[in-house]
Order: structure tokens, then C-alpha cells, then sequence
């Protein structure tokens, strides 16, 4: 069974019924809404096209809405672009007319530019295709030499090499969607540019009130949140998962830097016991080509191999030409690299101590299948999706299966790795079936048969926050009490 999950973005290319069909039968298990395109409306509507498809399919798929964050962009060129060369002078102006560009000046979105920037920054433009260097900034203007030229059009984005810039992380806009996420019933939620824990807590303090469960989804995307570890952390801790938002990161921090902090990032992530989303331009060449090339085989085939939760497609499934194609190819690139002996071994907190109980059966159950021979399966009934999630963090070649009750716990466990979410209704079983009843789940799907080994994890109240204190080996055939 495949254990990474795959994160794929609704769009113009796959916004009907039939392709998002064809998406989740082809191995999707999270769908991307992107709130910088399309209405409110629209997300309402490949929402429910979503939860039909997944109910059809026999699945469970989770609904990530995307926050857009604060516009760090230029405004609009009269012609729609100009062509920049290196040394001439170019200007910023945050008071120019908003469609007034043209080869001399653009206006900015972003008006904060202006007292954020300093003599000698570099500014990268359009993910780092233009760099310009600031000579002087004259309120409202930043006068800029392009260091690095080529054509720039409109609305294309900004950033300060080495970050700093000022913008908040939730606009007007954001905090409106917020709302409006939770009424589509999102199970995650995916914040943008956060600089610091704050900020996902302001997230959460709006999110919270609307009664909504999901799950916030730190971007790690600044500079200033990678060069300082205890931020990191920081923001990690108040988060559900974070993202390793490749774009802007690696733009502000420079390429020859980034895969480092990929690689710090999911490490951090995964030893804090949160979820893991590796994105952006993973599969890019298969917007327009039915293949992928060599180098995206590698990098989709690396974060496995570092343990990351997902990886994820944006454009590629979006508006490329081949959505189904691409996940396909990337289902093959994700099991080709787990057939790895290292992402079977795991010597996660090995010499720590724990300190919950639920913590320790949910540990001790993955180190022992994964030294026990003839366990075929683990079996973690649950009613928040705590223990899987904490299963899920050590690596195994066997899966978990998250039980429970719960349509929105099944949902949020769609994106750990390695856990397959199972409806199973415990209420009107008898204590001393349960346990037969739950592997009798995995006999009907052709799991397990006779003789496999079969751990299970439980609380002795089901239905319970935070309850699992029992580990039980059962053997598929026996009488299992």
C-alpha cells in the first residue's frame, strides 16, 4: 500500500465531476482549494463534487482550503508587460496609477514596500526571473538598477532577498475566507506567510468561534521563519502541519539553500508529531507534457525518502493539460520510492520518554510490528485521530488503519502517511466483540486472512478523547476476544 499522500489542486482543468472522479481513483487523498482564484461558490461547489466523488469511491478524501495571504505584488503595465534589461533604472512607485505601468515605473499592490526596503536590498521579481537592486528610496518611490532582466508582467510578486517584509499574514480578504471555510466544512486550512506562532493563533482565534475542527496548516514561506530555529519550532507547535511552500521560500533563501531546509523542516515536523506537506513545482513540466522529466522523478522521490506526509500538486492539476496523467505519475515515483529499505526503519524518539499514555501504546505498538514477524496490519480505533497520527510518525512498511466513527476524523486522517481512515461504528458492538469486529473490517477488504498477525490499539471507553491505553496481538482465525 502507497503511504504518502497526495495533495492535488482544483481548477479550470479539473472542475467537473468526471475529473475529480478520475483524480481520486487514480490515488488523490487531499484536494486543494485555492482561495486566491475563484468565488466562494465555486470552492462550495468542487467541495460537495468532492465528498460525492470520494463517498462513490468507497474513500475518505480531505479538503484543504488555501488561504491567499497578503498581495507582495506590483500592479498592472498599460501593454500588460515590458521588457527590462540589466543596468537600466527602474522605478517602484506605491502611488503610481494602478494600470499606469509602463518601461520606466510600475506602481505596487504592496504599499508597505516602501518602509520595508533599505539602500542595497535586492528585490526578486516574478520567483526570482528579475532581481533589481535598491539605490535610494524618495516616498512613494524605490528606485531600483535591474540586476537580472527579462520580461515583467502584471501582478507578478515580490520579494526581499533574506525576507523581512512587514506584511501580515491574514488580510481582510483571508479572515473573510476563514469564515467562509468552515462553512464549506474544510478539514484543513492552510495559512500564508505566517512570520511567527502568533499569527497562527490568530488564525485559530477566528476559526474556533465558527465551530469548525479543521486543521491549521502553517506555510512556511519567509525567510526569517527558516534562519531561526526556535521560531520554527515555534510556529510548528501552534500549527496542525505545516507546508514546505518551496516558492517564495526559495526564492527569499536562495535554491542552494532549500533543499537543506526541506530536509530540516520535515525532520522538525515529524519529531514534533505534526503532519508534513511538501509543494510547488514538483511535477511543473507535466502542466504541458504528459511525462515528467528526470529531475522531478528525483525530487518527488527525495521527500518521500525524507518522510514527508504529501507532496502536492498545484498548476499541474489545476490548469495543466494532463491532471490525470500527472497523478498517476506521481502514485508510480511515490511507490517506486518506497520500496526503500529506510523508509521501513525508524529510530524515532527512541531515547525519549514519553509522557502520555495514549502516546506510549500508540509508539509502542508501531515498534513492535515493526519487529514482529507475521504482523500484517494496525488497527488504531479513534475517535480525535491522535494515536494514528503518532503511529504514522514512525516509519513502517505496514499500514494503519484509523477506526472510527467520526466523518471528520476519518477525513483529517487522509493526509497522515501510511494511515488508510476505516468507518467502524463501535456503539452497538459488544465490549467483547469489538475486537473481532474490527479485524472482521479487514477481512471483508481483503487485508488480512488467516494466520496474519493483526495489532489493535483501543481505549477502554470508545468514543473517548484522548482514552487509548490498550495494546492487543490478535492472530486473524483465532477466537479474538
Amino acid at each position: 500500500m502507497r503511504r504518502t499522500k497526495i495533495v492535488a489542486t482544483l481548477g479550470p482543468a479539473s472542475d467537473s465531476p468526471a475529473v475529480i472522479s478520475q483524480l481520486i481513483q487514480s490515488g488523490v487523498d487531499v484536494v486543494r482549494l485555492n482561495f486566491s482564484h475563484g468565488t466562494v461558490a465555486d470552492h462550495k461547489a468542487r467541495a460537495q463534487r468532492v465528498r460525492d466523488a470520494a463517498a462513490a469511491a468507497n474513500r475518505y478524501v480531505a479538503i484543504l482550503g488555501d488561504l491567499q495571504g497578503p498581495k507582495i505584488r506590483i500592479a498592472r503595465f498599460i501593454d500588460g508587460k515590458v521588457l527590462l534589461k540589466a543596468g537600466q533604472a527602474f522605478t517602484l512607485n506605491a502611488e503610481l496609477d494602478t494600470d499606469a505601468g509602463n518601461q520606466q515605473q510600475v506602481g505596487l499592490d504592496y504599499k508597505g514596500l516602501v518602509d520595508d526596503c533599505q539602500a542595497g536590498d535586492m528585490l526578486l521579481l516574478d520567483d526570482g526571473r528579475l532581481t533589481m537592486r535598491v539605490e535610494h528610496i524618495s516616498a512613494p518611490e524605490i528606485h531600483c538598477t535591474v540586476v537580472l532582466g527579462g520580461y515583467l508582467s502584471n501582478n507578478k510578486g515580490i520579494n526581499r532577498q533574506g525576507g523581512g517584509l512587514s506584511a501580515a499574514a491574514l488580510t481582510d480578504k483571508d479572515k473573510a475566507d476563514i469564515l467562509s471555510a468552515a462553512e464549506i466544512g474544510v478539514d484543513y486550512l492552510a495559512v500564508s506567510f505566517p512570520r511567527d506562532a502568533a499569527d497562527m493563533q490568530e488564525a485559530r482565534a477566528l476559526l474556533t468561534p465558527t465551530g469548525s475542527s479543521a486543521g491549521l496548516i502553517a506555510k512556511i514561506e519567509r525567510a526569517e521563519t527558516v534562519s531561526n530555529p526556535e521560531v520554527l519550532d515555534q510556529i510548528i507547535e501552534a500549527s496542525d502541519g505545516v507546508m514546505v511552500a518551496r516558492g517564495d521560500l526559495g526564492v527569499e533563501i536562495g535554491d542552494a539553500e532549500l533543499i537543506g531546509v526541506q530536509k530540516q523542516i520535515i525532520q522538525r515536523a515529524r519529531q514534533l508529531n505534526r503532519v508534513v506537506i511538501t509543494a510547488t513545482q514538483m511535477m511543473e513540466s507535466m502542466i504541458t507534457n504528459p511525462m515528467p522529466t528526470r529531475a522531478e522523478v528525483f525530487d518527488v522521490a527525495n521527500a518521500v525518502l525524507d518522510g514527508t506526509d504529501a507532496v502536492m500538486l498545484s498548476a499541474e492539476t489545476a490548469a495543466g493539460d494532463y491532471p490525470i496523467e500527472t497523478v498517476q505519475a506521481m502514485v508510480r515515483v511515490i511507490e517506486g520510492a518506497e520500496t526503500q529499505p529506510q523508509t521501513r526503519t525508524s529510530g524515532h524518539r527512541m531515547h525519549q520518554s514519553f509522557s502520555n499514555i495514549d502516546e506510549t501504546i500508540g509508539l509502542a505498538a508501531m515498534y513492535a510490528a515493526n519487529h514482529l514477524s507475521g504482523v500484517k496490519a494496525i488497527i488504531a480505533m479513534t475517535e480525535t485521530g491522535a494515536t494514528p497520527l503518532l503511529m504514522s510518525r514512525i516509519r513502517s512498511g505496514l499500514p494503519i488503519f484509523a477506526l472510527s466513527p467520526n466523518q471528520e476524523t476519518l477525513h483529517r486522517t487522509a493526509i497522515f502517511r501510511g494511515v488508510v481512515p476505516l468507518y467502524f461504528e463501535a456503539s452497538s458492538i459488544s465490549h467483547e466483540q469489538i475486537n473481532q469486529s474490527a479485524v472482521n473490517s479487514l477481512i471483508d477488504a481483503k487485508i488480512v486472512t488467516e494466520g496474519d498477525l493483526v495489532m489493535i490499539s483501543k481505549g477502554d471507553y470508545l468514543n473517548v478523547h484522548g482514552g487509548t491505553n490498550t495494546l492487543k496481538i490478535v492472530r486473524v482465525g483465532s477466537d479474538i476476544k
